[in-house]
């Protein structure tokens, strides 16, 4: 007995000093929005939050949605395409994530994202549109095409979320991690620098496409002051959303996949081919954000398809 208890002791101990090697405090707002900020950002009060966001291009609107842990630059490439081809292109930083940070209700579920993105282009005066997301956003795109089926005009997913199997569950550690409670505790005071860069190798299928600036944005994004308290968070919630029925969705879809997708498996396609007369297109040698690591491809993809 005495031998288990001095085992725990300096396992404990231990961790204990690495806890304390690798905490990391908070970057100000102010830094990372001197840093991440255009003459294109905006910043409006919902819910207590400053929600960044932009408004690019003249057109017809469409609405673009990160996933979790990323933030509105994303869709950088798809914006440029996009406003190219006469389209107003509307981005932002949903709770939890980039400059716009945690909400302090902390609530994260798909049902309040829903509610949050109506309220955000009433305000703007956006009221029907063409809506995009992948991955979290997917998941708020094809919940708010279901909810508001009048408002939408075309709707196009990218490795959506929504479902998930358990034997081909998410495969990146910090998502596995962070639905460990007192883990989560510990990873909101860490240095996220070492989990960011092992995340991206997850999300993508070509890890030379990484960029350096691509790990930097993510690494001080993740750092804002509550953002990682808020990851846990909503990754905790996950498992408590309710199932729809997809199938009710009448709203023209688009769904692109990339193949190799470690985070969400391929498999899980076959839950959003229920979406009526839906229009798929699978990406070899892609991972879990096309917009990302194909965005040439995917948005033109994207812009044939919402010109039909």
């Amino acid at each position: 007995m005495k031998k288990l208890f001095r085992i725990l002791l300096a396992i404990l101990i231990y961790v204990g000093i690495l806890f304390f090697f690798l905490q990391k405090k908070s970057i100000p707002l102010q830094e990372l929005k001197a840093k991440y900020t255009t003459s294109a950002s905006k910043f409006m009060d919902i819910d207590s939050m400053q929600v960044h966001y932009r408004i690019e291009g003249e057109g017809k609107p469409i609405v673009l949605i990160h996933g979790t842990g990323s933030c509105l630059q994303t869709w950088d490439t798809w914006t440029d395409s996009l406003t190219k081809n006469n389209f107003k292109v509307i981005r932002l930083d949903m709770p939890a994530f980039g400059l716009t940070g945690p909400n302090k209700n902390n609530d994260y579920s798909s049902k309040y994202y829903v509610d949050f993105l109506d309220r955000f282009l009433q305000q703007i005066g956006i009221d029907t549109f063409a809506i995009a997301g992948n991955s979290l956003g997917g998941e708020i795109a094809w919940k708010y095409a279901y909810t508001h089926p009048k408002k939408v005009t075309k709707l196009i997913l990218l490795d959506p979320a929504g479902f998930y199997s358990k034997n081909k569950g998410n495969g990146a550690i910090v998502f596995k991690l962070a639905k460990i409670k007192w883990i989560a505790t510990l990873m909101s005071k860490m240095d996220t620098k070492i989990i960011v860069n092992q995340t991206l190798k997850d999300v993508y299928d070509d890890n030379t496409k990484i960029t350096d600036a691509t790990k930097k944005m993510y690494y001080e994004m993740s750092l804002r002051a509550g953002n990682r308290e808020s990851f846990s968070a909503r990754v905790q919630q996950i498992e408590k959303e309710p199932v729809l029925d997809i199938s009710k969705i009448i709203t023209p879809t688009l769904i692109e996949w990339g193949k190799q997708d470690k985070l969400l498996d391929i498999s899980l396609l076959d839950n959003f081919k229920k979406i009526p007369n839906a229009m798929v297109a699978i990406y070899d040698h892609c991972g879990h954000s096309p917009q990302e690591e194909i965005p040439a491809l995917s948005v033109t993809d994207a812009i044939n398809f919402l010109k039909k």
